[in-house]
């Protein structure tokens, strides 16, 4: 799913990870919460049943990470997304920045708690936006216990997550159809990325690791990993996961592992 170097997540190692569950099914939301409180190192600090009551319930109880289901009533998981990754929360904080799609880097400006988007159906257009909207990965809801448990951890260092080959290609295919707000955003920052900045996003959003971009470019990975924490902080981007979207959408790179206009 997602390896890598923990980086701008609230885990400190000795507190536990403090989790937020949203899905509009009861016994979704007490399946999961069962599971977690398992787990020494995780602790289910409030449940909710829309989108709405999510932002509520984050507000007071800081959670580093929303377990959000995409389809529920008042206020989608959408739109709670958006608003958590901005930090627009009063009171909701977290850990800022990460990566997926193959190793992490707890890099990047987004307030807020880290976000795994539930689905029933494996990356839709709704799973799509709320990738874009700032989510860190997506959880099938028929995750094994073990899964589940890794993707928590996983975030919660401060990484994103993404299975690497067939979610790159949907992804890259959702983008080509839609070139929304994320586009405009990151076409407008793209003059201000260095030659070397702009080849480090391409790579990325190909599905490469950091240690093969390293590999690629004669580098270190910390040198890669500085490079991509720049990428963001200049696309105003919150993490790995957006940045692929992001250059999809925008046509710096192309379906199939070409490359756009841009390049």
């Amino acid at each position: 799913m997602a390896s890598g170097e923990p980086g701008g997540g609230r885990v400190s190692g000795t507190e536990p990870v403090r989790i937020v569950i949203a899905d509009d099914h009861e016994v979704v939301r007490a399946g999961f919460a069962g599971l977690l409180d398992t787990q020494p190192d995780f602790t289910v600090v409030g449940v909710a049943c829309d989108g709405a009551e999510a932002l509520r319930v984050c507000a007071e109880q800081r959670p580093d990470v929303v377990l959000m289901d995409v389809r529920m009533p008042e206020m989608d998981g959408i739109a709670a997304t958006a608003e958590l990754a901005a930090g627009d929360v009063d009171g909701a904080d977290g850990g800022d920045g990460g990566d997926g799609g193959g190793d992490g880097e707890g890099e990047g400006g987004g307030a807020g708690p880290r976000i795994l988007i539930l689905t029933t159906f494996d990356l839709d257009e709704h799973v799509y936006d709320a990738l874009a909207a700032g989510a860190s990965g997506f959880l099938l809801k028929d995750v094994t216990a073990e899964k589940l448990f890794e993707a928590v951890r996983v975030v919660a260092a401060g990484q994103a997550l993404l299975a690497p080959t067939v979610t790159q290609r949907l992804i890259a295919e959702f983008a080509r159809q839609r070139r929304g707000a994320l586009a405009r955003q990151t076409a407008a920052g793209l003059p201000a990325l260095t030659a070397r900045e702009t080849e480090v996003i391409k790579q990325v959003a190909q599905g490469l690791s950091n240690p093969e971009i390293a590999d690629r470019l004669y580098v270190s990975e910390e040198t890669v990993k500085t490079h991509i924490s720049r990428i963001l902080a200049k696309l105003g981007l919150r993490d790995r996961t957006q940045a692929v979207v992001a250059a999809y959408e925008s046509g710096l790179v192309v379906p199939g592992g070409g490359v756009g206009a841009g390049g």
